[in-house]
Protein backbone atom coordinates (compact mmCIF):
# COMPACT_ATOMS: atom_id res chain seq x y z
CA UNK A 1 0.00 0.00 0.00
CA UNK A 2 1.33 3.31 -1.18
CA UNK A 3 2.19 5.98 1.65
CA UNK A 4 0.98 9.56 1.19
CA UNK A 5 4.40 10.29 0.52
CA UNK A 6 4.58 8.11 -2.35
CA UNK A 7 1.27 9.35 -4.06
CA UNK A 8 2.51 12.89 -4.41
CA UNK A 9 5.73 11.95 -5.85
CA UNK A 10 4.24 9.75 -8.52
CA UNK A 11 1.09 12.54 -9.08
CA UNK A 12 3.85 15.03 -9.29
CA UNK A 13 5.55 13.08 -12.66
CA UNK A 14 8.46 15.41 -14.12
CA UNK A 15 8.46 15.54 -18.29
CA UNK A 16 11.60 14.51 -18.16
CA UNK A 17 12.44 17.73 -20.47
CA UNK A 18 13.82 20.89 -19.39
CA UNK A 19 11.95 24.43 -19.44
CA UNK A 20 13.90 25.51 -22.71
CA UNK A 21 13.05 22.36 -24.43
CA UNK A 22 9.20 22.40 -23.48
CA UNK A 23 8.93 26.40 -24.34
CA UNK A 24 10.01 25.26 -27.83
CA UNK A 25 7.54 22.88 -28.36
CA UNK A 26 4.95 24.80 -27.44
CA UNK A 27 6.29 27.86 -30.25
CA UNK A 28 7.36 30.54 -27.82
CA UNK A 29 11.10 30.52 -28.04
CA UNK A 30 13.52 29.32 -30.95
CA UNK A 31 16.52 26.88 -30.40
CA UNK A 32 18.84 30.12 -30.67
CA UNK A 33 16.95 31.66 -28.24
CA UNK A 34 17.01 28.78 -25.68
CA UNK A 35 20.57 28.65 -26.51
CA UNK A 36 21.69 32.22 -25.93
CA UNK A 37 19.86 31.96 -22.32
CA UNK A 38 21.25 29.55 -21.55
CA UNK A 39 24.75 31.40 -21.79
CA UNK A 40 23.05 34.24 -20.25
CA UNK A 41 22.49 31.82 -17.14
CA UNK A 42 26.23 31.08 -16.34
CA UNK A 43 26.78 34.91 -15.78
CA UNK A 44 23.23 35.61 -14.11
CA UNK A 45 22.44 32.08 -12.54
CA UNK A 46 18.63 33.21 -13.39
CA UNK A 47 16.17 31.07 -14.58
CA UNK A 48 15.62 30.47 -18.05
CA UNK A 49 12.47 31.36 -17.71
CA UNK A 50 13.45 34.40 -15.80
CA UNK A 51 15.70 35.32 -18.61
CA UNK A 52 13.23 34.67 -21.42
CA UNK A 53 10.35 37.22 -19.56
CA UNK A 54 12.99 39.64 -19.25
CA UNK A 55 14.17 39.88 -22.81
CA UNK A 56 10.64 39.71 -23.92
CA UNK A 57 10.38 36.65 -25.85
CA UNK A 58 8.11 35.17 -23.59
CA UNK A 59 5.38 36.32 -21.22
CA UNK A 60 5.05 35.35 -17.75
CA UNK A 61 1.85 32.93 -18.21
CA UNK A 62 3.56 31.40 -20.87
CA UNK A 63 6.65 30.36 -18.58
CA UNK A 64 4.08 29.55 -16.19
CA UNK A 65 2.25 26.98 -18.19
CA UNK A 66 5.93 25.30 -19.14
CA UNK A 67 6.81 24.98 -15.91
CA UNK A 68 2.97 23.46 -15.26
CA UNK A 69 3.79 20.91 -18.09
CA UNK A 70 7.02 19.96 -16.71
CA UNK A 71 6.00 19.27 -13.37
CA UNK A 72 2.92 17.56 -14.60
CA UNK A 73 0.25 19.71 -12.92
CA UNK A 74 -2.11 22.12 -13.67
CA UNK A 75 -1.39 25.87 -14.32
CA UNK A 76 -3.74 28.10 -12.29
CA UNK A 77 -4.37 31.90 -13.55
CA UNK A 78 -5.33 33.05 -10.16
CA UNK A 79 -6.36 36.55 -11.76
CA UNK A 80 -9.40 34.18 -13.62
CA UNK A 81 -9.29 31.50 -11.43
CA UNK A 82 -12.14 31.74 -8.83
CA UNK A 83 -10.98 31.45 -5.35
CA UNK A 84 -13.79 29.83 -3.03
CA UNK A 85 -13.14 32.39 0.66
CA UNK A 86 -14.45 29.17 2.47
CA UNK A 87 -11.90 27.16 0.80
CA UNK A 88 -9.19 29.37 1.84
CA UNK A 89 -10.01 29.76 5.21
CA UNK A 90 -9.24 25.97 5.33
CA UNK A 91 -5.20 27.27 6.02
CA UNK A 92 -4.27 30.09 8.15
CA UNK A 93 -2.84 33.45 6.67
CA UNK A 94 0.22 32.32 8.41
CA UNK A 95 0.73 29.13 7.00
CA UNK A 96 -0.39 30.24 3.20
CA UNK A 97 2.02 32.33 2.98
CA UNK A 98 4.56 29.85 4.48
CA UNK A 99 3.95 27.21 1.77
CA UNK A 100 3.32 30.12 -0.66
CA UNK A 101 -0.25 28.46 -1.40
CA UNK A 102 -3.89 28.65 -2.01
CA UNK A 103 -6.64 26.46 -1.07
CA UNK A 104 -8.72 27.39 -4.35
CA UNK A 105 -12.06 24.60 -4.61
CA UNK A 106 -12.56 21.20 -3.96
CA UNK A 107 -12.21 18.54 -6.77
CA UNK A 108 -14.47 16.20 -5.02
CA UNK A 109 -15.38 15.25 -0.95
CA UNK A 110 -12.37 13.95 -0.56
CA UNK A 111 -9.40 16.04 -2.55
CA UNK A 112 -8.67 19.88 -2.25
CA UNK A 113 -7.22 22.09 -5.82
CA UNK A 114 -4.69 24.16 -4.20
CA UNK A 115 -2.29 26.55 -6.03
CA UNK A 116 1.48 26.62 -5.24
CA UNK A 117 4.33 28.65 -6.04
CA UNK A 118 6.29 25.20 -5.90
CA UNK A 119 4.08 22.12 -6.37
CA UNK A 120 6.70 20.11 -6.08
CA UNK A 121 7.40 20.42 -2.49
CA UNK A 122 6.39 17.12 -1.49
CA UNK A 123 6.75 18.49 2.36
CA UNK A 124 5.01 21.12 1.63
CA UNK A 125 1.77 19.09 0.07
CA UNK A 126 2.34 16.47 3.37
CA UNK A 127 1.87 19.11 5.66
CA UNK A 128 -1.21 20.95 3.87
CA UNK A 129 -2.53 17.54 4.05
CA UNK A 130 -2.29 17.02 7.82
CA UNK A 131 -3.74 21.02 8.20
CA UNK A 132 -6.53 21.17 6.12
CA UNK A 133 -7.89 17.17 6.41
CA UNK A 134 -7.73 16.86 2.56
CA UNK A 135 -5.61 14.89 -0.24
CA UNK A 136 -3.93 18.01 -2.19
CA UNK A 137 -4.20 18.28 -5.80
CA UNK A 138 -1.21 20.34 -6.13
CA UNK A 139 -1.35 22.93 -9.57
CA UNK A 140 1.10 25.83 -10.35
CA UNK A 141 0.43 29.50 -10.06
CA UNK A 142 3.03 32.56 -9.44
CA UNK A 143 4.17 33.72 -6.55
CA UNK A 144 3.06 37.23 -7.58
CA UNK A 145 -0.86 35.70 -7.90
CA UNK A 146 -0.35 34.14 -4.87
CA UNK A 147 0.38 36.75 -2.72
CA UNK A 148 -2.08 39.59 -4.47
CA UNK A 149 -4.75 36.18 -3.71
CA UNK A 150 -3.68 36.27 0.14
CA UNK A 151 -4.16 40.00 -0.01
CA UNK A 152 -7.23 40.58 -1.40
CA UNK A 153 -8.90 37.84 0.91
CA UNK A 154 -7.38 39.79 3.90
CA UNK A 155 -8.94 42.73 2.34
CA UNK A 156 -11.98 41.71 1.98
CA UNK A 157 -12.43 41.52 5.49
CA UNK A 158 -13.61 44.92 5.33
CA UNK A 159 -12.27 46.09 8.86
CA UNK A 160 -12.49 49.89 8.08
CA UNK A 161 -16.26 49.71 8.06
CA UNK A 162 -17.31 49.02 11.59
CA UNK A 163 -13.99 49.26 13.70
CA UNK A 164 -15.60 52.33 15.29
CA UNK A 165 -18.75 50.17 17.00
CA UNK A 166 -15.34 48.33 18.66
CA UNK A 167 -13.35 50.23 20.02
CA UNK A 168 -12.97 49.92 23.56
CA UNK A 169 -8.81 49.89 24.35
CA UNK A 170 -8.42 53.07 23.21
CA UNK A 171 -4.33 54.43 22.60
CA UNK A 172 -3.41 53.29 25.94
CA UNK A 173 -4.34 49.43 24.22
CA UNK A 174 -2.48 50.25 21.63
CA UNK A 175 0.67 50.77 22.98
CA UNK A 176 0.92 48.08 24.87
CA UNK A 177 1.03 45.38 21.95
CA UNK A 178 4.80 44.84 21.07
CA UNK A 179 5.81 45.46 17.66
CA UNK A 180 6.18 41.20 16.55
CA UNK A 181 5.51 40.21 13.04
CA UNK A 182 2.58 42.50 12.14
CA UNK A 183 0.25 39.92 10.75
CA UNK A 184 0.15 37.82 13.92
CA UNK A 185 -1.61 40.82 15.86
CA UNK A 186 -4.74 39.22 14.89
CA UNK A 187 -6.86 40.18 18.79
CA UNK A 188 -4.83 43.33 18.94
CA UNK A 189 -7.02 46.79 19.30
CA UNK A 190 -9.29 47.53 16.03
CA UNK A 191 -7.41 51.05 15.45
CA UNK A 192 -4.15 48.56 15.74
CA UNK A 193 -5.26 46.28 13.53
CA UNK A 194 -6.80 48.61 10.71
CA UNK A 195 -2.76 50.29 10.69
CA UNK A 196 -0.97 46.76 10.90
CA UNK A 197 -3.56 46.14 7.53
CA UNK A 198 -2.78 49.07 5.55
CA UNK A 199 0.82 48.63 5.70
CA UNK A 200 0.85 45.16 5.10
CA UNK A 201 -1.02 45.24 2.04
CA UNK A 202 1.79 48.22 1.32
CA UNK A 203 4.19 45.92 1.48
CA UNK A 204 2.27 42.87 -0.29
CA UNK A 205 1.61 45.86 -3.07
CA UNK A 206 5.63 46.85 -3.06
CA UNK A 207 4.50 50.46 -2.58
CA UNK A 208 6.95 52.90 -1.86
CA UNK A 209 5.45 55.18 0.62
CA UNK A 210 1.96 55.20 2.60
CA UNK A 211 0.34 58.78 2.47
CA UNK A 212 -2.24 59.73 5.32
CA UNK A 213 -3.90 62.80 4.61
CA UNK A 214 -6.33 64.07 6.33
CA UNK A 215 -9.33 65.95 4.14
CA UNK A 216 -12.44 67.97 5.35
CA UNK A 217 -14.66 64.75 5.66
CA UNK A 218 -12.65 61.77 5.75
CA UNK A 219 -9.18 60.42 6.27
CA UNK A 220 -7.51 59.46 2.35
CA UNK A 221 -5.02 56.64 2.28
CA UNK A 222 -2.96 56.69 -1.11
CA UNK A 223 0.13 54.72 -2.21
CA UNK A 224 2.61 55.32 -4.29
CA UNK A 225 3.45 52.39 -6.56
CA UNK A 226 6.19 52.98 -9.23
CA UNK A 227 6.60 56.14 -8.57
CA UNK A 228 3.10 56.92 -9.35
CA UNK A 229 0.40 57.75 -6.33
CA UNK A 230 -2.89 55.95 -6.52
CA UNK A 231 -6.16 56.11 -4.04
CA UNK A 232 -6.09 53.41 -1.61
CA UNK A 233 -9.44 53.49 0.40
CA UNK A 234 -10.51 56.62 2.94
CA UNK A 235 -11.31 56.36 6.47
CA UNK A 236 -14.28 57.56 8.66
CA UNK A 237 -13.23 60.83 9.97
CA UNK A 238 -13.92 59.75 13.76
CA UNK A 239 -11.53 57.79 13.22
CA UNK A 240 -8.66 60.10 11.83
CA UNK A 241 -7.29 60.98 15.16
CA UNK A 242 -6.68 57.52 16.72
CA UNK A 243 -5.05 56.29 13.69
CA UNK A 244 -2.61 59.15 13.42
CA UNK A 245 -1.54 58.99 17.12
CA UNK A 246 -1.29 54.99 16.65
CA UNK A 247 1.31 56.14 14.04
CA UNK A 248 2.94 58.61 15.98
CA UNK A 249 3.03 56.50 18.98
CA UNK A 250 4.48 53.87 16.47
CA UNK A 251 7.56 55.78 15.07
CA UNK A 252 8.06 57.18 18.90
CA UNK A 253 6.96 60.79 17.80
CA UNK A 254 5.64 63.37 20.58
CA UNK A 255 1.30 62.69 19.96
CA UNK A 256 0.63 65.81 21.83
CA UNK A 257 2.50 67.99 19.37
CA UNK A 258 0.76 68.68 16.39
CA UNK A 259 2.14 72.27 15.27
CA UNK A 260 5.51 71.32 14.30
CA UNK A 261 6.42 68.88 11.87
CA UNK A 262 8.77 65.69 13.37
CA UNK A 263 10.67 63.09 11.48
CA UNK A 264 11.06 59.03 13.47
CA UNK A 265 11.62 55.94 12.11
CA UNK A 266 9.76 52.30 12.76
CA UNK A 267 11.16 48.91 12.57
CA UNK A 268 8.74 46.25 11.68
CA UNK A 269 8.23 42.01 10.38
CA UNK A 270 6.29 41.90 7.86
CA UNK A 271 5.85 38.13 6.72
CA UNK A 272 8.78 37.76 7.93
CA UNK A 273 10.41 40.03 5.82
CA UNK A 274 12.36 42.97 8.26
CA UNK A 275 10.76 46.75 7.08
CA UNK A 276 12.47 49.86 8.47
CA UNK A 277 9.79 53.04 8.01
CA UNK A 278 10.81 56.20 7.98
CA UNK A 279 7.84 58.54 8.96
CA UNK A 280 7.54 62.21 8.45
CA UNK A 281 4.41 63.87 10.19
CA UNK A 282 3.21 67.86 8.66
CA UNK A 283 0.29 70.18 9.85
CA UNK A 284 -2.29 70.70 7.39
CA UNK A 285 -5.31 72.86 8.09
CA UNK A 286 -7.68 69.60 8.35
CA UNK A 287 -4.66 67.74 10.79
CA UNK A 288 -1.09 66.23 10.49
CA UNK A 289 -0.53 64.56 7.03
CA UNK A 290 1.78 61.88 7.73
CA UNK A 291 3.69 59.87 5.19
CA UNK A 292 5.70 56.70 5.96
CA UNK A 293 8.60 55.88 3.24
CA UNK A 294 9.25 52.06 3.45
CA UNK A 295 12.33 50.59 2.90
CA UNK A 296 12.46 47.22 2.67
CA UNK A 297 15.85 45.74 3.78
CA UNK A 298 16.03 42.97 1.07
CA UNK A 299 16.41 45.62 -1.84
CA UNK A 300 19.40 47.03 -0.15
CA UNK A 301 21.19 43.77 -1.67
CA UNK A 302 20.60 44.21 -4.80
CA UNK A 303 23.44 43.72 -8.01
CA UNK A 304 24.26 46.52 -10.14
CA UNK A 305 22.74 43.68 -12.59
CA UNK A 306 19.27 43.73 -11.13
CA UNK A 307 19.21 47.68 -11.74
CA UNK A 308 18.86 47.94 -15.10
CA UNK A 309 22.71 48.59 -16.54
CA UNK A 310 22.93 47.61 -19.98
CA UNK A 311 25.89 45.35 -20.57
CA UNK A 312 28.16 48.38 -22.11
CA UNK A 313 26.71 50.72 -19.12
CA UNK A 314 27.51 48.33 -16.78
CA UNK A 315 31.58 47.73 -17.90
CA UNK A 316 31.65 51.45 -18.33
CA UNK A 317 30.69 52.28 -14.52
CA UNK A 318 32.87 48.90 -12.97
CA UNK A 319 35.52 50.23 -14.73
CA UNK A 320 35.38 53.62 -12.47
CA UNK A 321 34.20 51.92 -8.96
CA UNK A 322 37.53 49.76 -8.91
CA UNK A 323 39.73 52.27 -9.59
CA UNK A 324 41.60 53.34 -6.05
CA UNK A 325 41.03 56.84 -6.12
CA UNK A 326 38.89 59.52 -7.68
CA UNK A 327 35.35 60.69 -7.17
CA UNK A 328 32.19 58.93 -9.08
CA UNK A 329 28.66 61.27 -8.86
CA UNK A 330 25.46 59.61 -9.27
CA UNK A 331 22.84 62.74 -10.62
CA UNK A 332 19.35 62.70 -10.98
CA UNK A 333 16.03 64.18 -9.26
CA UNK A 334 14.64 63.32 -6.44
CA UNK A 335 13.23 59.31 -6.37
CA UNK A 336 15.55 58.36 -9.25
CA UNK A 337 17.44 55.49 -7.52
CA UNK A 338 20.75 56.99 -6.90
CA UNK A 339 20.77 55.95 -2.96
CA UNK A 340 20.17 52.27 -4.59
CA UNK A 341 22.81 52.56 -6.72
CA UNK A 342 25.24 53.81 -4.54
CA UNK A 343 24.63 50.85 -2.19
CA UNK A 344 24.74 48.10 -4.72
CA UNK A 345 28.47 49.77 -5.22
CA UNK A 346 29.31 49.33 -1.69
CA UNK A 347 28.08 46.09 -1.71
CA UNK A 348 30.87 45.26 -3.93
CA UNK A 349 33.71 47.25 -3.01
CA UNK A 350 32.53 46.76 0.92
CA UNK A 351 35.44 44.08 1.93
CA UNK A 352 37.18 43.17 5.21
CA UNK A 353 40.38 45.18 3.75
CA UNK A 354 38.95 48.55 3.21
CA UNK A 355 37.66 51.32 5.47
CA UNK A 356 34.19 52.44 4.32
CA UNK A 357 32.74 55.36 5.82
CA UNK A 358 29.23 57.23 4.85
CA UNK A 359 28.05 59.95 5.79
CA UNK A 360 24.15 60.67 4.98
CA UNK A 361 20.55 62.15 5.17
CA UNK A 362 19.08 60.24 6.61
CA UNK A 363 20.58 56.27 6.60
CA UNK A 364 18.21 54.58 4.66
CA UNK A 365 19.39 51.03 5.00
CA UNK A 366 21.41 50.05 7.74
CA UNK A 367 25.11 47.74 5.69
CA UNK A 368 26.72 44.99 8.11
CA UNK A 369 30.28 46.40 7.76
CA UNK A 370 30.33 49.46 6.80
CA UNK A 371 30.43 52.90 9.26
CA UNK A 372 27.55 54.51 7.99
CA UNK A 373 27.00 58.54 9.43
CA UNK A 374 23.49 60.26 10.03
CA UNK A 375 24.30 64.05 9.97
CA UNK A 376 22.80 66.15 12.37
CA UNK A 377 22.64 70.17 11.87
CA UNK A 378 21.30 71.01 15.19
CA UNK A 379 23.81 69.64 16.96
CA UNK A 380 26.61 70.58 14.11
CA UNK A 381 27.11 67.94 12.22
CA UNK A 382 26.65 68.67 9.01
CA UNK A 383 27.91 66.97 5.74
CA UNK A 384 31.07 69.30 5.61
CA UNK A 385 32.07 68.99 9.01
CA UNK A 386 31.37 65.16 9.13
CA UNK A 387 33.37 64.64 5.88
CA UNK A 388 36.35 66.57 8.16
CA UNK A 389 35.85 64.24 10.49
CA UNK A 390 35.66 61.13 8.38
CA UNK A 391 39.16 61.94 6.45
CA UNK A 392 40.79 61.78 9.97
CA UNK A 393 39.87 57.93 10.42
CA UNK A 394 41.60 56.57 7.72
CA UNK A 395 39.08 55.40 5.26
CA UNK A 396 39.74 54.02 2.17
CA UNK A 397 35.98 54.78 0.46
CA UNK A 398 33.94 57.76 0.86
CA UNK A 399 30.19 58.09 0.58
CA UNK A 400 28.87 61.22 0.74
CA UNK A 401 25.11 61.01 0.61
CA UNK A 402 25.00 64.76 -1.13
CA UNK A 403 26.82 67.31 -2.12
CA UNK A 404 24.54 70.81 -1.66
CA UNK A 405 27.04 73.19 -0.94
CA UNK A 406 30.50 74.63 -2.08
CA UNK A 407 32.63 73.62 1.31
CA UNK A 408 31.20 69.84 1.26
CA UNK A 409 31.99 69.44 -2.78
CA UNK A 410 35.97 71.65 -2.46
CA UNK A 411 35.92 68.52 0.68
CA UNK A 412 34.96 65.83 -1.59
CA UNK A 413 37.21 66.82 -4.73
CA UNK A 414 40.14 67.30 -2.31
CA UNK A 415 39.55 63.93 -1.11
CA UNK A 416 39.28 62.29 -4.06
CA UNK A 417 42.60 63.87 -5.26
CA UNK A 418 44.49 62.06 -2.11
CA UNK A 419 43.98 58.95 -2.78
CA UNK A 420 40.59 58.48 -1.79
CA UNK A 421 37.58 56.94 -3.55
CA UNK A 422 34.80 59.13 -2.86
CA UNK A 423 31.26 58.04 -4.02
CA UNK A 424 28.31 60.93 -4.03
CA UNK A 425 25.13 62.26 -5.63
CA UNK A 426 24.33 65.23 -6.77
CA UNK A 427 20.83 67.27 -8.36
CA UNK A 428 21.56 67.78 -12.24
CA UNK A 429 19.83 66.65 -15.00
CA UNK A 430 22.17 64.93 -17.27
CA UNK A 431 25.55 64.03 -16.51
CA UNK A 432 27.61 66.75 -18.12
CA UNK A 433 25.85 69.07 -16.20
CA UNK A 434 27.25 67.70 -12.99
CA UNK A 435 30.53 69.12 -13.75
CA UNK A 436 29.61 72.57 -14.63
CA UNK A 437 27.04 72.88 -11.39
CA UNK A 438 31.20 71.50 -9.32
CA UNK A 439 31.92 74.88 -11.07
CA UNK A 440 29.03 76.78 -10.01
CA UNK A 441 29.88 75.68 -6.20
CA UNK A 442 33.19 77.64 -6.37
CA UNK A 443 35.65 74.42 -7.01
CA UNK A 444 38.23 75.89 -9.35
CA UNK A 445 37.43 73.57 -12.45
CA UNK A 446 41.52 72.10 -12.60
CA UNK A 447 40.43 70.35 -9.59
CA UNK A 448 37.44 68.71 -11.01
CA UNK A 449 38.64 67.69 -13.81
CA UNK A 450 41.39 65.88 -12.40
CA UNK A 451 39.41 64.50 -9.54
CA UNK A 452 35.88 63.10 -10.84
CA UNK A 453 36.43 60.18 -12.67
CA UNK A 454 32.86 59.44 -14.18
CA UNK A 455 29.69 60.85 -13.66
CA UNK A 456 26.27 58.44 -14.09
CA UNK A 457 22.68 60.52 -14.46
CA UNK A 458 19.83 58.09 -14.21
CA UNK A 459 16.13 58.13 -14.15
CA UNK A 460 13.52 55.06 -12.80
CA UNK A 461 11.09 53.71 -15.54
CA UNK A 462 8.26 51.54 -15.19
CA UNK A 463 8.20 48.40 -16.74
CA UNK A 464 5.19 46.84 -18.46
CA UNK A 465 3.38 44.29 -16.74
CA UNK A 466 4.51 40.68 -18.41
CA UNK A 467 0.90 39.48 -17.97
CA UNK A 468 -1.12 42.48 -20.01
CA UNK A 469 0.99 44.08 -22.29
CA UNK A 470 0.28 44.80 -25.59
CA UNK A 471 2.09 44.91 -29.06
CA UNK A 472 1.37 47.10 -31.87
CA UNK A 473 3.13 47.44 -35.05
CA UNK A 474 5.48 50.24 -36.16
CA UNK A 475 5.92 52.25 -39.41
CA UNK A 476 9.66 53.81 -40.19
CA UNK A 477 8.02 57.14 -39.93
CA UNK A 478 6.76 56.84 -35.96
CA UNK A 479 10.42 55.44 -35.29
CA UNK A 480 12.30 58.10 -36.87
CA UNK A 481 9.93 60.72 -35.31
CA UNK A 482 10.92 59.20 -31.56
CA UNK A 483 14.51 59.65 -32.38
CA UNK A 484 14.60 55.55 -32.57
CA UNK A 485 18.65 54.54 -33.09
CA UNK A 486 19.18 54.27 -36.81
CA UNK A 487 19.70 50.69 -36.75
CA UNK A 488 16.28 50.32 -35.82
CA UNK A 489 14.78 52.62 -37.93
CA UNK A 490 16.62 50.66 -40.84
CA UNK A 491 15.00 47.23 -39.32
CA UNK A 492 11.51 49.00 -38.92
CA UNK A 493 9.30 45.64 -40.01
CA UNK A 494 11.14 43.58 -37.59
CA UNK A 495 10.72 46.04 -34.70
CA UNK A 496 7.77 45.37 -32.52
CA UNK A 497 6.81 47.74 -29.26
CA UNK A 498 4.77 47.16 -26.52
CA UNK A 499 2.22 49.40 -24.75
CA UNK A 500 0.33 49.70 -21.58
CA UNK A 501 -3.09 47.81 -21.18
CA UNK A 502 -4.13 47.16 -17.34
CA UNK A 503 -4.83 43.90 -15.41
CA UNK A 504 -5.71 42.96 -11.54
CA UNK A 505 -2.08 42.14 -11.11
CA UNK A 506 -0.71 45.84 -12.24
CA UNK A 507 -3.69 47.75 -10.16
CA UNK A 508 -4.72 48.30 -13.87
CA UNK A 509 -1.61 50.69 -14.50
CA UNK A 510 -0.38 49.01 -17.04
CA UNK A 511 2.94 49.02 -15.09
CA UNK A 512 4.68 46.05 -12.19
CA UNK A 513 8.23 47.14 -11.11
CA UNK A 514 10.69 49.92 -12.18
CA UNK A 515 14.01 49.58 -13.59
CA UNK A 516 17.24 51.97 -14.28
CA UNK A 517 18.27 54.12 -17.32
CA UNK A 518 21.31 55.16 -17.73
CA UNK A 519 23.47 58.06 -18.98
CA UNK A 520 27.41 57.00 -18.20
CA UNK A 521 29.80 59.47 -18.80
CA UNK A 522 33.85 58.60 -18.46
CA UNK A 523 35.66 61.93 -17.83
CA UNK A 524 38.01 61.38 -20.75
CA UNK A 525 41.20 63.90 -21.60
CA UNK A 526 39.03 65.28 -23.57
CA UNK A 527 36.21 66.14 -21.18
CA UNK A 528 39.02 67.22 -19.11
CA UNK A 529 40.18 69.91 -21.14
CA UNK A 530 36.76 71.49 -21.91
CA UNK A 531 35.99 71.41 -17.92
CA UNK A 532 39.45 73.54 -17.47
CA UNK A 533 38.66 75.67 -20.22
CA UNK A 534 34.91 76.61 -18.57
CA UNK A 535 32.60 74.99 -21.65
CA UNK A 536 29.07 74.55 -21.01
CA UNK A 537 27.02 71.56 -20.41
CA UNK A 538 25.94 71.49 -24.31
CA UNK A 539 29.39 71.66 -25.15
CA UNK A 540 30.21 68.24 -22.92
CA UNK A 541 27.48 66.46 -23.88
CA UNK A 542 28.40 66.93 -27.64
CA UNK A 543 31.74 65.88 -27.20
CA UNK A 544 31.15 62.84 -24.76
CA UNK A 545 28.51 61.45 -27.30
CA UNK A 546 30.61 61.60 -30.22
CA UNK A 547 33.24 59.78 -27.64
CA UNK A 548 30.34 57.18 -27.61
CA UNK A 549 28.28 57.95 -24.55
CA UNK A 550 24.26 57.06 -25.27
CA UNK A 551 22.19 59.64 -23.13
CA UNK A 552 19.24 58.64 -21.13
CA UNK A 553 16.91 58.44 -23.66
CA UNK A 554 18.74 56.43 -26.27
CA UNK A 555 19.09 53.77 -23.24
CA UNK A 556 15.31 54.23 -22.48
CA UNK A 557 14.68 53.60 -26.19
CA UNK A 558 16.37 50.83 -26.25
CA UNK A 559 14.49 49.30 -23.23
CA UNK A 560 11.72 49.98 -25.38
CA UNK A 561 12.94 48.06 -28.12
CA UNK A 562 13.52 45.11 -25.59
CA UNK A 563 9.67 45.53 -24.81
CA UNK A 564 10.70 46.28 -21.00
CA UNK A 565 9.01 49.47 -20.79
CA UNK A 566 6.62 51.79 -23.54
CA UNK A 567 7.55 55.15 -25.26
CA UNK A 568 4.15 56.84 -23.42
CA UNK A 569 6.93 56.39 -19.79
CA UNK A 570 10.01 57.43 -21.60
CA UNK A 571 8.10 60.45 -22.56
CA UNK A 572 7.14 61.34 -19.30
CA UNK A 573 10.33 60.53 -17.19
CA UNK A 574 12.42 61.92 -20.00
CA UNK A 575 12.12 65.35 -21.41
Amino acid sequence: MQTAREENLEQLKLSGKRTGEILVDMGVLTPEQVDTALAEQLVSHLRIGDIAVAKGWATRAQVMEALARRLGVKYLDLDAARVDPITADLISEKDARRYAAVPVSFVDEHTLLVAMADPSNIVAIDDLRILTGFDIEPAIASLEDITAMLSKLRRDDGIAEDIDSKLGGGEDEATSIELRDIREQVDAAPVVKLVNGIIARAVDESASDIHFEPQAKELLIRFRHDGVLHEIMTIPKRLQAGVLSRLKIMADLDIAERRIPQDGRIGLVVSGRPIDMRVASLPTVYGEKIVIRLLDRSNVMLRLEELGFSDVALNRYTRSFTKPYGAVLVTGPTGSGKSTTLYATLNILNTPEKNVITVEDPVEYRLVGINQVQINPKAGLTFASGLRSILRCDPDIIMIGEIRDRETAQIAVESALTGHLVLSTLHTNNAPGALSRLTEMGVEPFLTASAVDCVIAQRLVRKLCEYCKESYPTTREMLERLDFPERVVENWQDTTLHRAVGCSRCNHTGYKGRLGIYEIMPVTEAIERLIVERKSADEIMRVAAAEGMISLRQDGLERVVQGLTSVEEISRVIV
